[in-house]
């Protein structure tokens, strides 16, 4: 992010340096829009507007997955998707000739590739095999406390008291509301997601401080580059082995979870990681369940709990305290 400002503040030199050269007309028609370009979106709105918009992308991911397994086995859909995600990012690493990351950043990237290109889709499509999108969102409302908390340790920030309060008390109201819908009972769906919660969380953290020395979308790029050999001989071991009955809704979800979620949510999310830092940007997250309970209902057909407008308030009120809570 930071080169990205730095590179469009010289251009902005170079293009009003060049109007003066000319003529009164020409410099007051070339020079006018080249200076408000830079001040006309606010990196902090810029930062929390890509994070909302990977908030959206993941929020179909759970309702995608269920779509995909009509025509897919478990293994054989993280395995494609996976696949396809990398060879979406590697079109776009060869397309800007980007180079290979420096040695120091590949440890970064692996925690990546294992925490959110294998472990959580992995966990959380074998959790959707016998939960439904409702309850599998209590990893999502678990994840925003969680990778706060990876952040300040793996980062050494403390955020304030305040954001703490607020942080926890959001996923309270979100854990309180999705185990209140499924009764409460552990089961082994639950293993799997709370596995995927931290795998998750540290892929996200690592993510995150790596899109501030990079471009998010090259984070996620290299991370599935990585896995690529991995998921191809996969997809080969996997689909010979699992039935195969392609469906629209089949085909749709799984390539939104390659497309959608696995390269351009995680790009996006990086991105706003990057500009308005890790804990704020993992507090957008407290509204995802809710979101995926409205498109479980809106695509899936799912029963919408009564208590979900409740639920919705009181995380909408936790997110504008973290927002504004001093890191």
């Amino acid at each position: 992010m930071r080169a990205n400002n730095s590179a469009t503040a010289t251009s902005t030199i170079a293009v009003t340096a060049t109007a003066e050269s000319a003529t009164a007309a020409a410099s007051a028609t070339a020079t006018a829009p080249a200076t408000a370009a830079p001040s006309a979106i606010d990196p902090l709105r810029r930062g929390t507007l890509l994070a909302v918009l990977g908030v959206l992308s993941f929020s179909l991911t759970f309702p995608s997955t269920v779509w995909g397994l009509e025509s897919f086995g478990p293994w054989s859909l993280v395995t494609v998707r996976s696949t396809l995600a990398a060879l979406i990012a590697g079109v776009f690493l060869l397309v800007g000739r980007v180079p290979l990351p420096e040695r120091r950043h590949w440890a970064g990237l692996a925690v990546v590739a294992g925490g959110v290109v294998i472990g959580f889709p992995l966990l959380t499509t074998l959790a959707l095999q016998t939960s439904t999108t409702s309850h599998a969102a209590v990893v999502v409302g678990l994840l925003p406390l969680t990778t706060a908390t990876f952040a300040a340790l793996r980062t050494g920030r403390r955020p304030s008291r305040t954001f703490w309060g607020a942080a926890v008390s959001g996923a309270v109201v979100v854990i309180a509301f999705t185990l209140q819908q499924s009764g409460g009972a552990v089961s082994r769906g639950d293993l799997y997601l709370f596995g995927a919660l931290l795998v998750c969380a540290a892929g996200y953290t690592e993510g995150g401080r790596l899109a501030r020395l990079m471009p998010g979308w090259q984070v996620i790029g290299w991370a599935l580059i990585l896995c690529l050999p991995l998921m191809v001989a996969g997809s080969a071991v996997a689909l010979s082995l699992e039935p195969v009955r392609l469906t629209a809704h089949g085909v749709i979800g799984l390539v939104w979870v390659a497309a959608g979620s696995t390269f351009f949510g995680l790009y996006v999310w990086y991105r706003g990681m990057a500009s308005i830092g890790i804990p704020k940007a993992s507090q957008l997250q407290l509204a995802q369940p809710l979101l995926t309970l409205f498109w479980s209902v809106f695509l899936l057909g799912e029963t919408l709990p009564l208590a979900a407008p409740l639920a919705a308030v009181a995380v909408l009120v936790c997110i504008a305290v973290t927002q504004r809570a001093k890191s």
